[in-house]
């Protein structure tokens, strides 16, 4: 143990009242601003500097660090660039501008890999100009988002190349009567079917009759096609469709010269994508999942009785102010 007599006034061989492993204080602000390191480590074959530490209370840490700016940096390849801001860890890819390596890994066996925690900010921030600010990997969740109003907030567009199952969702804008100072909200239109639904407004010739043109993928899209007609105007109880879907066209008749028909029609996907990944409308729980619910609350069930309890007393812990 050991220390070095810094501009700061600390005296050479100060050590502090508490045990440590090792301490180590130049006096300096570090390698972000003028001056050197308090503890250096450097290593061709393993960890530069590495901490455990066998205490089991929640404060506890294998390595500690604090400072004005930054409480922990590392880097790859030599770098030594800044943050923009006070970080508790900061971690950069490589030198300079080029970060083409980890900036931070965390991993774990049985639980967290990277936690982040924060009482007004974001826990976990990710940011990137080119790529994933953000990237999770598992044979199981890639990531588990949690909040007491929100898991995730996302500004910008969302692509998802898989399916999404979700228990209701919808549309909130700004009110269109009133955008200042109130929201709108609709439902999803939902089906146990993967429906797709087309419709617009026709007008008969002297006849009577209308075709209607669809895009040429629509046969290729659509299979089980639903026809609906509705006179606009006056009745047509003769109104029907005369020549069903063929060449993405189709043909209604029964009405008068002149007529409005607003029509609509839908299709079941037939896509390779939907019939290799078709809805099981109804499924039997299995396994640990059985006897247990997603949304415990709504059927006056405990959260005990949720699906993944442990994973939600997990989040619950993490999401508690009490972190003693």
């Amino acid at each position: 143990m050991g220390s070095v007599s810094g501009d700061d006034g600390t005296p050479s061989g100060f050590t502090p009242q508490a045990p440590f492993g090792v301490w180590g204080d130049s006096g300096s602000a570090g390698p972000f601003g003028g001056g050197g390191n308090g503890v250096l480590g450097t290593s061709r074959f393993s960890s530069g500097i590495a901490g455990f530490t066998s205490a089991t209370s929640n404060r506890a840490a294998g390595v500690y660090g604090a400072g004005p700016m930054v409480g922990v940096a590392g880097g790859v390849n030599g770098s030594n660039t800044a943050p923009a801001g006070p970080v508790g860890v900061y971690g950069t890819g490589s030198d300079g501008g080029q970060l083409d390596g980890l900036g931070v890994f965390g991993e774990s066996d049985s639980n967290s890999g990277v936690f982040g925690r924060s009482e007004t900010g974001a826990g976990v921030l990710g940011l990137s100009f080119q790529n994933m600010g953000l990237l999770g990997v598992s044979d199981h969740t890639g990531i588990v988002a949690a909040g007491s109003t929100n898991a995730g907030v996302f500004f910008g567009n969302v692509s998802v190349t898989g399916s999404i199952s979700k228990g209701g969702g919808g549309f909130t804008i700004d009110h269109p009567a009133d955008p200042a100072n109130r929201y709108l909200r609709h439902s999803f239109v939902e089906s146990a079917e993967m429906k797709n639904l087309y419709d617009g407004i026709a007008v008969c010739d002297s006849n009577g009759e209308a075709e209607i043109f669809l895009p040429d993928w629509f046969e290729s899209l659509n299979t089980d096609v639903r026809y609906q007609l509705t006179p606009i105007g006056a009745p047509a109880p003769s109104l029907h469709i005369s020549e069903e879907l063929r060449g993405n066209q189709f043909k209604l008749a029964g009405g008068t010269a002149g007529l409005k028909v607003s029509w609509q029609v839908s299709g079941v996907r037939r896509d390779a994508w939907a019939m290799a990944n078709p809805i099981r409308t109804e499924e039997e729980k299995t396994g640990a999942d059985r006897g247990r619910y997603l949304h415990p609350e709504a059927h006056g069930q405990p959260d005990e009785n949720s699906i993944m309890p442990d994973l939600r007393a997990a989040i619950r812990q993490h999401l508690s102010r009490d972190m003693g």
